[in-house]
């Protein structure tokens, strides 16, 4: 009988537990593993073809260096990595010498279930004396962080939200029948449905597949969220709706939120957002008659106009009815290990946008390479990210790569950001070392897993954390092996105060700690664990700052540098992963950063205050609204390149009514041009009149070239970022507005629609 083997999927940040069965190298069968302490065994369509990650064309054996024609030819690792030190070095030292602040930009740091390479390159980032770090999270979430900061007094204060035991759930701006996004998300939704003590409501411009089953749908127009946010808390401030025990005992700044509301034109907002005012005063009912409400929101909010007053009216509506801090309604959440930072108020020089988090807008990425400014990024390095597609203004990230004087890319495959680099560097894939998963947003117990390695490492690949530690050594900054293997060899109790011994012979090695650990606590661990060796210091973070709910979510006494070990030593041990902490419910006030939440945001009351109706009408040029990244049945993130792996939607076709394709003479099966005023693109037109009318949407995860099995590319689907651009974005976190892109349809050209054809069958074919 075939093993099965642990694992977690890696196309949503649920990273639910699976047990896979092998052929080779190739994953054969999946389920969902019913030992995953969270997930129980729940497992969607997506993940049943993973196999298609790690094993296409694409994959990197060796690394490459760009020839001056822009081709890239094989080199060895040794070559490539003395190359890119001396260029590191050469760059650190000018910037020294000129007393600015470092050149170097990172993007990445690791990607969905893929986080290991993550503090290897954020060493670098250090060690190159810079801070200029982008990624997904400041493409999507950053507007988020910002609130939570002002709210709860921190960036790296999160919420959770409680699904399963609430009696009202709120879905804003977004569809977890297909994108999930918390624990067993289709269950959970069929459960709510067939409850009669259970409501839900989900306020949308499409008629999704969770509106489908919703007590009430509020379809408003695409870009209206905040005047309709805006006017239900009015309307509930307006009913006494707000729960006046709740914000005397654990808020502040109520009236000045309360006089901001009062402001509001209700009608003239609802008209805006073309919702019927009767719909929005039953969901206000509902929301008053809900004893625990929780409200989960996603991208829809986050990328749409006025995202980050998106982020705060939607915190609004379940802080001022009270429904936060108790079983059912949202929370806060603890971190093993947290996926980002605090902020300082620091902004970047060139653009004047605020580090978030630690992080800076990926839309602005572009401008921070191509700038004139002497402070510049001069050298752009790529992990596990693929900017060339995934971010806002795809010819300008271009432009950027190829104008930094060193651009290295560090991945699995050969993306379209690889193809431009100077340097490109394979790693392992996931599934061929050991890797976590880090998206720990559990409340009140909270998960960890560690994942085994299924596969070993195609030869040619290393780890990452093997990668950064051989380019450490020829940047001459290591400890000899003879002083890192006497570490190694001494017990772990004192191994912080020897670490710090080394860093103390040469203080410019604080920056590689992670590093130090791969080299000295890693030989040590089993099985071939090393490069998760960072962990270490991350359970000891968790076992100090909160050791009470450490202990009991082990069920030990241990306290003390003692609990830190043992919570390792259990993460270690525990395939299907494991909890890290467990708090009671009145814990969750030891999780803010400040007293009392902070409800009024000055900044956001003004913009609150400013918004008009009559400033916001469609441009007639494009009169439509793109939603520029749908997820859909068989799409996820741009991990899995290979055509292959999806069972349907094998073009990415443009959704749109019938009604909007034959206004252009179009009907479905056709080629459409898709226009914006960054670009046009040309894609399979498909009805879907669960669509508002004035919206089309087009996929997210495709757009990438593949080899087409003739020594030639292809590129498979619509590259959906030649459509947006970089500047069209937040004015606070600079996140892009993609779900809400204005647009037009028009007739492909003849040339256009065979074009499109000839490379839909070339795609088919290697499909087959």
């Amino acid at each position: 009988m075939a093993e099965w083997h642990t694992t977690a999927c890696s196309l949503c940040y649920l990273n639910c537990g699976l047990e896979v069965q092998l052929d080779g190298r190739r994953i054969t069968r999946v389920r969902g593993d019913k030992a995953h302490p969270r997930s129980g065994g729940y497992l969607c369509q997506k993940a049943q073809r993973l196999t298609w990650y790690g094993d296409h064309a694409d994959r990197l054996t060796t690394p490459l260096r760009r020839r001056a024609d822009g081709t890239h030819e094989p080199v060895t690792w040794e070559t490539a990595l003395a190359e890119i030190a001396a260029k590191l070095r050469e760059v650190r030292d000018a910037d020294t010498a000129a007393g600015r602040p470092g050149s170097f930009g990172y993007v990445g740091g690791g990607g969905q279930g893929n986080h290991s390479g993550g503090a290897y390159g954020t060493s670098l980032m250090k060690w190159m004396n810079a801070d200029r770090h982008f990624n997904a999270l400041s493409q999507e979430k950053t507007g988020d962080f910002w609130v939570n900061g002002a709210l709860f007094g921190s960036t790296a204060v999160h919420t959770a939200e409680d699904v399963e035991h609430c009696d009202l759930l709120v879905v804003l701006g977004c569809n977890p029948w297909q994108a999930h996004g918390f624990s067993n998300a289709r269950h959970a939704l069929n459960t709510i449905k067939n409850d009669p003590g259970r409501r839900m409501i989900v306020i949308d411009p499409r008629r999704t597949e969770t509106a489908e089953i919703a007590d009430l749908h509020l379809p408003l127009r695409p870009g209206t969220d905040a005047f309709l946010l805006g006017a239900i808390l009015a309307l509930i401030v307006e009913r006494g709706g707000v729960d006046t025990g709740f914000l005397a005992a654990r808020t502040e700044g109520f009236a000045e939120v309360a006089a901001a509301l009062a402001k509001v034109p209700v009608d003239a907002w609802l008209a805006h957002a073309e919702v019927a005012r009767e719909d929005v005063e039953r969901a206000v009912g509902l929301i008053l008659a809900a004893k625990a409400m929780t409200v989960r929101v996603e991208l829809g909010i986050q990328q749409g106009r006025h995202s980050t007053l998106n982020s705060y009216l939607e915190k609004l509506l379940y802080l001022l009815t009270g429904n936060f801090g108790r079983t059912g309604t949202n929370n806060l959440h603890s971190w093993l290990m947290p996926l980002w930072g605090g902020s300082t108020g620091r902004r970047s020089e060139l653009t004047g946008f605020e580090y978030i988090g630690g992080l800076l807008p990926a839309n602005t990425m572009a401008e921070e390479v191509l700038s004139e400014h002497d402070h510049r990024v001069r050298v752009l390095w790529v992990e596990s990210s693929n900017p060339a597609n995934t971010f806002a203004g795809t010819h300008d990230v271009e432009r950027a790569i190829r104008a930094a004087e060193l651009a290295v890319v560090v991945d699995i495959a050969y993306t379209e950001t690889a193809a431009l680099a100077d340097y490109v560097l394979p790693a392992a894939s996931q599934h061929e070392k050991w890797e976590f998963t880090l998206f720990t947003f559990e409340w009140p117990t909270n998960y960890f897993q560690l994942r085994r390695p299924l596969f070993d490492p195609l030869p040619g690949t290393l780890v990452e954390a093997e990668i950064y530690t051989r380019l450490f050594a020829e940047l001459g900054v290591l400890p000899s092996d003879e002083a890192l293997a006497t570490v190694a060899r001494a017990p772990r109790a004192g191994l912080q105060a020897r670490l710090k011994e080394l860093v103390a012979q040469l203080p410019e090695r604080a920056a590689l700690l992670p590093v130090l650990l791969y080299r000295t606590l890693g030989p040590t661990l089993p099985d071939g664990a090393a490069a998760v060796a960072p962990l270490w210091a991350g359970a000891h973070r968790a076992a100090a700052t909160m050791p009470v709910a450490v202990q009991r979510a082990l069920g030990t006494t241990a306290s003390g540098p003692a609990l830190g070990e043992e919570l390792f030593d259990r993460i270690l041990t525990s395939p299907s992963g494991t909890p890290f902490s467990t708090h009671t419910q009145d814990e969750i006030w030891t999780l803010l950063r400040r007293d009392r939440i902070r409800l009024a945001v000055p900044a956001l009351l003004d913009w609150l205050a400013e918004l008009d109706p009559a400033a916001e009408r469609p441009d007639p040029a494009f009169p439509l609204s793109l939603v520029n990244g749908q997820r859909r049945a068989h799409n996820a993130n741009q991990i899995l390149r290979d055509p292959r792996w999806r069972r349907t939607d094998p073009d990415g076709a443009l959704r749109a009514r019938a009604a909007e394709l034959a206004a252009i003479g179009a009907e479905p099966g056709d080629w459409v041009a898709v226009v914006t005023a960054a670009g046009r693109i040309v894609v399979r037109a498909e009805a879907d009149d669960n669509l508002r009318p004035g919206q089309v949407a087009l996929p997210h995860g495709y757009g990438m070239a593949h080899p087409d099995g003739q020594g030639d590319r292809v590129v498979n689907g619509p590259r959906i970022n030649l459509l947006t651009s970089s500047a069209d974005r937040d004015p606070i976190a600079g996140t892009p507005h993609h779900k809400d892109v204005p647009a037009r349809l028009e007739p492909a050209t003849d040339a256009e629609r065979a074009r499109a054809q000839r490379d839909s069958e070339r795609v088919a074919a290697v499909r087959v």
